[in-house]
């Protein structure tokens, strides 16, 4: 290995907890960036047409399992983690969203 080589070691306390810092801090950046978005009437609308595109508000089964139907699944997994990153991120914004979605 080369000098300065991070090995990775999860019996190493250390190293697992700067694991877990980093992975809070991603998450921290995360919600942050979505608090962002909510806050002006163009990031709501936009954040609003994604997930409605995802297909979070349909059916998504097709009867059967299809190559349509996994697609459509994955795409509406997508649009459930946008949703639950505002519920989570700022709550209040999402009635918002919701309200203005039904002005347009």
């Amino acid at each position: 290995m080369g000098e300065g080589a991070f090995v990775k070691n999860a019996a190493d306390p250390q190293q697992v907890e700067k694991a877990k810092q980093k992975t809070e801090s991603q998450n921290d950046q995360r919600l942050n960036d979505v608090r962002e978005i909510m806050n002006s009437v163009r990031g709501r609308r936009f954040y609003w047409k994604l997930m409605v595109k995802c297909g979070i508000f349909q059916n998504n089964f097709h009867g059967e399992q299809t190559h349509d139907t996994a697609y459509d699944l994955g795409q509406r997994n997508i649009g459930l983690q946008l949703l639950a990153d505002v519920n989570e991120a700022a709550p209040e914004a999402y009635l918002k969203m919701l309200g203005e979605s039904k002005e347009v």
